[in-house]
């Protein structure tokens, strides 16, 4: 079971990537997702499995509400990345006892990838909510990797400094 200052500190995570999303307009929110891709593993390790789920779905919750007319999508997508992120540090063996930067960083570049190319699909080809850019594809994908790839680095190296050992003493 998942200790109550655990929980308070994955649902701090959640409102910081609200927090994070605050000054930017959509589209522009879903592009700055480093926050995300750094605190959705760190929820990972904190609570362990479904962890980013939890974290994902609280960030989700309270951006739903800052933008009700795209709720659905920001709380369907705020699901699958939270399950995709613990779905890949399941498979890659993510560890929080003993944590593996490489792998860390490589699940949260793979789920970060997949959540930005099923946004876009959905949002473009499936609804027709926005047109179809090849440079935004380009984009998505190539900077979505790369600060999945960062955050999962930066996560990793917090967690090995300073985190692990104040989530050891709660």
């Amino acid at each position: 079971m998942v200790k109550s200052k655990r929980l308070a500190l994955a649902t701090l995570f959640g409102v910081l990537i609200f927090v994070s999303k605050i000054p930017l307009v959509t589209p522009l929110d879903k592009a700055a997702i480093v926050v995300q891709a750094l605190l959705l593993p760190l929820g990972y390790l904190v609570m362990g499995r479904l962890g980013a789920t939890y974290v994902s779905v609280v960030g989700g919750l309270l951006s739903a509400i800052l933008r009700p007319a795209l709720s659905p999508f920001t709380l369907l997508f705020a699901l699958l990345y939270g399950l995709l992120t613990d779905g890949f540090c399941i498979l890659f063996k993510v560890r929080a006892s003993q944590l593996n930067t490489l792998r860390l960083t490589l699940s949260m570049g793979v789920s970060t990838a997949l959540i930005g190319l099923i946004s876009y699909y959905t949002t473009v080809y499936a609804f027709a909510l926005l047109p179809r850019n090849l440079m935004l594809e380009v984009v998505i994908l190539v900077l979505g990797t790369v600060c999945g790839l960062v955050g999962g680095y930066v996560a990793a190296t917090i967690w090995i400094k300073y985190l692990s050992k104040i989530v050891a003493k709660i």
